[in-house]
């Protein structure tokens, strides 16, 4: 399966790429077995840890259903900015608590940014390695959160 290992400040990030469309980020290391595709999205990732670039034109695999629209929902969010929880429920037409649970489920951490979700009256959650200090991380990272 074609995967590539990119550095992040929160650890090595492996993309794994099938059928021509990233699938999944994992928050590991593993053996490279590169593509087009997985160079160019490593390229992005580089850029935009260095500063350089807020959002990402790959091809993603959306998903099915809800999850698909709310990880749309999710890549729309500007860089540097947030929404919370309901806001994307609204725009989705479902409960906050599935909204919720389909950021949790988000393959694509990062490139789909589910860190810039949260909660109304805090983060919310984050299923990545060093949980909500990972989140808030990636938000000072965008300017998003200033603390």
């Amino acid at each position: 399966m074609p995967q590539i290992t990119v550095p992040s400040p929160f650890g090595p990030l492996t993309i794994i790429e099938t059928g021509g469309l990233l699938r999944r980020v994992d928050w590991c290391a593993a053996e490279p077995d590169p593509s087009p595709l997985l160079e160019r999205a490593a390229h992005q990732i580089a850029a935009y840890f260095a500063g350089d670039r807020g959002g990402f034109d790959l091809p993603f695999d959306w998903g099915e259903g809800l999850n698909a629209r709310v990880r749309r929902a999710m890549a729309a969010i500007p860089h540097g900015e947030t929404r919370t929880y309901g806001q994307i429920a609204r725009q989705v037409g479902a409960p906050a608590q599935a909204v919720g649970q389909a950021c949790g489920a988000n393959p694509l951490p990062i490139l789909i940014p589910c860190h810039r979700v949260v909660g109304t009256n805090g983060f919310g959650g984050f299923s990545a390695p060093g949980g909500v200090e990972t989140k808030a991380g990636l938000l000072r990272l965008e300017g998003a959160l200033l603390l």
